[in-house]
């Protein structure tokens, strides 16, 4: 009974209710503010799976992608990171290891210096630095991507390919224009 009187007092209620707020307004004040000019342009992250996988050439070995990007703008300059991960199986179809996708077949990381916007499709250029298929520095690549979860699509150009991914896992956000 004791207790329930403790919480019930008006006074106890006050006193919560201001300290709650001092907090609330003190964090608010150190946490620092958006630049209210930037605008996120396009971001998302997830898995990927390749169609087609290495194509008839390859032996139409599966190809899983971990992607992860994000472009923004300010005052009329994008800015943005891009990362790829492609992973193929390291055992035959069929053989133990065939689902493992552990070996590493190229990476790209880069930075987003360009990027537009049309309705639920996005655009973002840059350069990259790719290990593995098309290594290279300062190596010129675009990527468009499609609003949506998993289904929806990404195609990367760069080093001389082109990769046409699907969605499994994961997001892509494209933030669409006034008037869109």
């Amino acid at each position: 009974m004791a207790r329930k009187l403790f919480f019930e007092s008006s006074g106890l209620r006050t006193a919560v209710s201001l300290g709650l707020g001092l907090m609330t307004t003190l964090f608010a004040l150190s946490v620092p503010a958006h630049d209210s000019q930037g605008t996120t342009m396009a971001r998302g992250a997830g898995t990927t799976i390749i169609q087609g996988g290495t194509g008839k050439a390859g032996g139409f070995v599966p190809v899983l992608t971990t992607l992860a990007f994000h472009a923004e703008q300010d005052g009329g300059v994008v800015t943005g990171d891009f990362e790829c991960l492609a992973r193929a199986p390291s055992g035959n179809t069929g053989a133990a290891g065939s689902a493992a996708f552990t070996v590493n077949v190229m990476y790209v990381t880069g930075q987003v210096t360009g990027a537009t916007v049309n309705g639920d499709t996005a655009t973002l250029t840059g350069t990259a630095t790719i290990t593995g298929l098309g290594a290279g520095t300062n190596v010129p690549f675009a990527i468009i991507v499609h609003r949506g979860g998993p289904g929806a699509t990404a195609v990367l150009t760069t080093g001389g390919l082109v990769f046409h991914e699907i969605l499994v896992e994961g997001s892509i956000e494209v933030q669409q224009k006034e008037g869109d």
